[in-house]
């Protein structure tokens, strides 16, 4: 196989692009086999230095034919290092390598002369003060590569811990969590019977537009494909050689279809690879869509695919691949037609790849995981394969196409704006889950109302690009496209203020909340302030006060959240009833704020798995899948001060009379609770 450095930086991109998901999820773990831990297995140790000074002792058993590189190994090559948190109080300094050090030159990397170990390793970490922290456990990590003949595992981290005494010596112990009974107790709450609320009103019912919204963004990324200049001169191409070839129009028709159908299935299969990601933690696709570097991975992916549209370079699979299933599309009847529909999707792609890209990157984070998915990509098949069928079955369409030309440069183009304002979705994403605050809700607002300006004025001739220059005379539709933009933009602008007209409900979901603002001053009228982010906090209050607890269960990247804070919730019935009857907590489930130390725990799940939670969002995404058996966002929940059910969950509920019945649901389920109590 080829390195990928040897193609064309443009198929380059394509290969990246196809292989990010997946890469990402098993690095991050999600997907090791289980080669990868039988390759050096670690344990820890301390000792005494000549100077009196704490050693770190590191004992690398190496499992049989695998080779553990060396410290010694600079960055550029296979290597292994030692590595303490910022926060030890120390940095490493001299490493003593004991155990037997071995060089050879390796082939897999230009034969560069590489050290390594076999058998056993010991490092010995002398350490140096930092002058910062080292009140609390010394935490770090080795970091190693090993090989074992072609095999390449690494660089893969395993953590280390001491505990420092009251001397100030250092002990070693357990860097891996531990079970905790009152940590267990805080998130599977013996109280709430799904199975039996007080009242039965209420449901988690899939909101009905969810899966049919998904097919519809499916079809319309379709239907773009299918205008873009390297599919749409391929319509009557085709329809003429399945009509001409066949022998008779009965079986063109049927072959065309076929040809349809095997275009539909190709987007189809591309979700399957999807439905292998492990199931035993239920929010792994929530997981992996929230993951601060996987958006950033696709904001770069999508600005990149702009910049193609635009026209600095094309995206195209190798002539390799396209050439070697162009041959097979002569072979058999029905295996021929399937190959000339492959055919047709790689040569394609330099034209589908960024709209694929961008709807599986929109649909990938959204409830449904895989199942949304394959929706979706059904929809973008569907919408690209039934025309080649349509025209087949009527020919004479055909004189109703318009003709190939500019036009779909500037679709193209058009198009590139569209990718960018993605991008800075995903790197909104991103910002609000690791809280940096770099794009705030004005900052964003700024940028999008830029695209949307900037659009404009390509349309009507004003910016311009050099492989697609504006037309001697702009069409009117041109024109009227071109203004609509521009009237886009204006109407976003209240979105740079702190006014009662900075919610715009046209992009409700998309852009930061209304709390996420550059304003000093984050005092509003709407629900959104009073929003408790703790649960142990909220619980209190609620048995302060007498009131019922809402329990929000929501998302940094959650864009129906969004749309129930800004659409349903500042509604007077449903806000007045929140903020005098409810005491609201929002849990996010994506909130990667590391818990203290002593908060961190192995969590057994309801099928005997184990989970850890480190983080704020592992450990509400963890107590909404326990106690409620559901891990899409939102959710809403209704319990007594008492941790008791008061109705069903909902989940997104955009008509706001069913929610605010809804609401008054659960109140009078606590009134009637709080009576039976009382007798």
């Amino acid at each position: 196989m080829l390195p990928i450095s040897t193609f064309h930086p443009g198929r380059r991109l394509c290969l990246l692009t196809l292989a990010f998901v997946f890469f990402f999820t098993a690095h991050r773990g999600y997907a090791q086999s289980d080669t990868t831990h039988n390759a050096v297995s670690w344990d820890f140790s301390v000792q005494q230095g000549a100077d009196g000074k704490p050693v770190l002792v590191l004992n690398g058993h190496i499992g049989d034919g695998w080779r553990l590189y060396s410290t010694t190994m600079p960055d550029s090559l296979p290597n292994s290092r030692v590595t303490l948190d910022s926060a030890a109080g120390a940095t490493v300094g001299r490493i003593e390598e004991r155990g037997r050090l071995q060089t050879q030159r390796e082939p897999l990397f230009n034969n560069a002369k590489t050290g390594y170990f076999t058998g056993q390793a010991q490092w010995l970490v002398h350490l140096e003060p930092s002058g910062k922290g080292g009140g609390g456990d010394l935490k770090g990590a080795v970091v190693f590569m090993a090989i074992r003949k072609d095999s390449v595992v690494g660089p893969l981290e395993v953590p280390f811990r001491y505990a420092r005494a009251a001397s100030g010596s250092l002990v070693a112990k357990s860097a891996e969590l531990q079970g905790s009974a009152s940590g267990a107790n805080e998130l599977k709450k013996a109280t709430i019977d799904l199975d039996n609320p007080v009242s039965k009103c209420g449901g988690t019912a899939e909101y009905k537009g969810g899966l049919w919204g998904a097919f519809l963004l499916g079809i319309l990324g379709g239907l773009v494909g299918l205008f873009m200049p390297c599919t749409f001169p391929m319509i009557p191409l085709t329809v003429s050689f399945f009509t001409k070839r066949s022998g008779s129009r009965s079986k063109g028709v049927a072959n065309a279809f076929l040809y349809g159908f095997f275009i539909f299935l190709i987007y189809i299969l591309v979700s399957a690879p999807f439905y292998f990601l492990p199931q035993k933690d239920s929010n792994i696709l929530n997981t992996i869509s929230t993951n601060a570097w996987l958006n950033i991975g696709f904001a770069v992916v999508f600005i990149a695919f702009a910049l193609s549209f635009f026209g600095l370079f094309e995206i195209t699979l190798p002539s390799s691949i396209s050439n070697s299933v162009d041959s097979k599309s002569n072979i058999g009847s029905v295996g021929g037609i399937f190959f000339m529909a492959l055919t047709l999707a790689i040569v394609s792609f330099s034209c589908t790849g960024p709209i694929l890209g961008t709807i599986i990157g929109t649909s990938f984070g959204q409830s449904g995981g895989a199942v949304t998915l394959t929706v979706v990509l059904a929809g973008f098949g569907l919408a690209l394969g039934l025309p080649f069928a349509l025209f087949a079955l009527f020919p004479n369409w055909l004189q109703s196409l318009p003709r190939s030309g500019s036009w779909m440069q500037t679709l193209k183009i058009v198009f590139g704006f569209v990718e960018v304002a993605l991008a800075l979705k995903y790197l909104s994403n991103a910002d609000l889950v690791e809280h940096w605050g770099l794009l705030k809700r004005e900052v964003f607002f700024a940028l999008w109302i830029l695209v949307s300006v900037l659009l404009g004025l390509f349309l009507l001739g004003v910016v311009k690009f050099k492989h697609d220059p504006p037309p001697a005379k702009l069409s009117k539709g041109r024109i009227a496209l071109g203004i609509i933009f521009i009237a886009f933009g204006l109407y976003l602008s209240p979105g740079l203020t702190r006014t009662k007209y900075a919610n715009i409900s046209l992009v409700s979901g998309f852009p930061p909340p209304l709390s996420y603002s550059i304003y000093s001053d984050n005092s509003s009228k709407e629900v959104e302030a009073d929003v408790i982010n703790d649960y142990e906090k909220a619980l209190a209050m609620a048995k302060q006060q007498h009131k019922p607890l809402l329990i929000d269960f929501t998302g940094w990247a959650c864009v129906n959240c969004r749309k129930m804070e800004e659409n349903v919730w500042p509604k007077e019935i449903v806000k007045e009833k929140i903020k005098q009857d409810f005491i609201l907590v929002s849990l996010y489930v994506d909130d990667r704020k590391v818990l203290p130390d002593d908060q961190q725990f192995l969590f057994t799940t309801g099928d005997g798995s184990k989970k850890a939670i480190k983080t704020v969002g592992d450990k509400y995404a963890t107590l909404q899948s326990e106690n409620f058996k559901n891990v899409s966002q939102p959710l809403y929940v209704v319990i007594s001060p008492d941790e008791k059910l008061l109705n069903k969950p909902v989940g997104y509920t955009p008509d706001v009379n069913e929610y605010a019945n809804w609401l008054q649901c659960g109140l009078d389920a606590y009134k009637q609770d709080k009576s039976v109590s009382k007798k």
